[in-house]
């Protein structure tokens, strides 16, 4: 069987320095044997860890759209950001990927469904995450997850959306092997996620990492 953190950062995201050999090491010191590099905007991370890694790695992408983040998985090629929801998902298909819905109703990062309601593209998910470690501890956004999934007959997957090398593991799915998507939705279909939430401290992280990121831009612009 397989331990699955299906949604974690690497140094390439711009809000998380986790080097990769770092990541390799972690993922073996709390037995995660398969992840899912889901970087903003940027498959490069996740393409050399899949490289160097003793483990299985789903190369993924949380690309960024007008009314929120959509998760491609099983990606060769990057997706670009701030395209629509029905582009993203599109070129997610396009290669063959499996779109995924991360934290779909938390307060702070979901989709804003003031403007855009999922049940308008259900027929093209194929995921949605029901537990995300980084999530705020409000019950009601994985139940409307769970529901949301269950209403449209749609897989469940979860993650800790690790910036931070501590917080891999916290939130993983234990499934059985696979050796292509197709099996990986059959596997997932018999998964079971172990759940822990991490301190909402480690946003500061994720905030001082943006910040840092953000100097380093502008400097570059004035260089």
């Amino acid at each position: 069987m397989l331990r699955a953190d299906l949604h974690l950062h690497t140094a390439y995201s711009f809000d998380c320095r986790s080097a990769l050999e770092g990541i390799i090491e972690r993922c073996l010191k709390v037995g995660i044997n398969c992840v899912a590099v889901a970087d903003h905007g940027t498959i490069k991370g996740a393409l050399k860890l899949k490289e160097i890694a003793p483990f299985r790695v789903i190369v993924a992408e949380e690309v960024l759209t007008p009314i929120g983040e959509i998760m491609g998985m099983f990606l060769t090629e990057e997706v670009p950001s701030n395209i629509s929801p029905e582009e993203a998902i599109a070129r997610i298909k396009a290669q063959d990927g499996l779109v995924c819905i991360p934290h779909p109703f938390d307060w702070m990062r979901g989709l804003n469904h003031r403007f855009f309601s999922l049940d308008t593209v259900a027929a093209d998910i194929d995921v949605v995450e029901v537990y995300n470690a980084r999530a705020l501890p409000l019950p009601f956004a994985d139940k409307k997850a769970r529901n949301f999934a269950g209403k449209h007959d749609l897989l469940c997957s979860a993650g800790s959306d690790a910036h931070t090398l501590l917080e891999i593991g916290r939130t993983y799915v234990e499934l059985p092997d696979f050796d292509s998507v197709a099996e990986f939705r059959q596997a997932l279909s018999q998964g079971r996620i172990h759940g822990r939430r991490s301190s909402p401290l480690v946003h500061l992280f994720s905030t001082w990492h943006t910040f840092l990121e953000n100097l380093r831009g502008k400097n570059a612009h004035h260089v």
